[in-house]
């Protein structure tokens, strides 16, 4: 059991997300940087999409009631085992009654805590991900002072030795960020002048971004056509251009359908890296065409593949659960 003391700015239970349900208006959830939870919930031998915690700039303070392996990945949000710090991108034991907390912000602006067998949190629509603005998932909202999530160890039939992720292998976090697009469906809502001054300005992420999506400052995107279409689907990663002429990037709790014109779309490798922006920090676009956004998420899929690999070979194997340090 994972007893929360304090949840901080914003802590969440997701896990990879709800998928099949958008045709009824709910969105997808799911971590913000699911490349960070998947290797966390690999380090503890939980299967990927096992629910694990997203805690957002700081302040998350929790304890466990038994001995457990853990994992943070993700940002480096300065996290602390009874006040001295502790290592990311490797399995760690938390013992009974150690007190784990995120200090500040160092890189990044979220990290992921998998726990061993994951979370028993019950599934919703086939998913354990909170959904904040409907109220769903998860414990039904932001963790809180007082929330305790039962563990379980139905993802877990090993006995966890510590294992690390090799440093060349642990990804990087900047303030500066090229995000690769291709093009959007109403690219053509935008003249060529438009569309060069897109790829070759700088934005900033504005402090009115969140889990549904990333509003953007920097130079207004003037419509040679209709600011409006008639609505339709939207997904996570579109860029919309609202009447204002400035960039909204929809994420992971993302409305599934929207009435602006969108001048193109973050490839899905680099949507966990847009996770990690907080506001402040500066983006720049990159067009590519679809066949290397199919090429760059096979290439990711076949690295964390080899991680999986790396991360098994470091230990031996038991059959059967036991704490750790045991």
């Amino acid at each position: 059991m994972i007893e929360i003391l304090s949840g901080g700015v914003l802590s969440t239970v997701q896990d990879q997300g709800r998928y099949g349900y958008r045709q009824y208006g709910v969105p997808i959830s799911g971590a913000m940087d699911l490349y960070a939870l998947r290797l966390a919930n690999i380090l503890v031998g939980n299967n990927e999409d096992a629910a694990g915690i997203e805690v957002t700039f700081y302040g998350l303070r929790l304890r466990s009631t038994e001995d457990t392996w853990i994992a943070i990945t993700g940002g480096d949000l300065s996290p602390q085992k009874n006040g001295k710090p502790v290592s990311m991108w490797k399995s760690i034991c938390l013992k009974k009654n150690e007190v784990l907390s995120f200090r500040g912000l160092r890189s990044g602006f979220r990290a992921y805590m998998a726990v061993q067998g994951g979370f028993d949190i019950p599934l919703i629509m086939n998913s354990r991900s909170t959904s904040i603005k409907a109220a769903f998932g998860g414990t039904g909202g932001a963790l809180k002072t007082g929330d305790r999530l039962k563990t379980s160890h139905s993802f877990a039939g090993e006995k966890i030795q510590e294992k690390a992720i090799p440093d060349q292998l642990i990804p990087s976090y900047s303030t500066q960020n090229e995000l690769r697009v291709v093009s959007g469906p109403q690219s053509d809502y935008f003249s060529s002048e438009i569309l060069e001054l897109f790829l070759s300005s700088e934005y900033t992420v504005t402090p009115q971004s969140d889990r549904q999506g990333y509003r953007l400052t920097g130079p207004a995107l003037r419509h040679i056509r209709s600011h409006d279409v008639i609505t339709e689907a939207v997904w996570p990663g579109a860029v919309q251009i609202p009447g204002d002429g400035l960039p909204i990037i929809l994420l992971s709790d993302a409305q599934t359908t929207g009435g602006y014109p969108k001048i193109a779309s973050v490839i899905s490798v680099d949507i966990d890296k847009l996770g990690q922006a907080k506001p402040s920090d500066k983006i720049r676009f990159k067009l590519v065409k679809l066949e290397e956004s199919v090429y760059l998420l096979n290439e990711q899929e076949n690295r964390l593949k080899e991680i999986k690999s790396l991360i098994e070979a470091q230990g031996e194997k038991f059959v059967g659960l036991s704490s750790c340090g045991g």
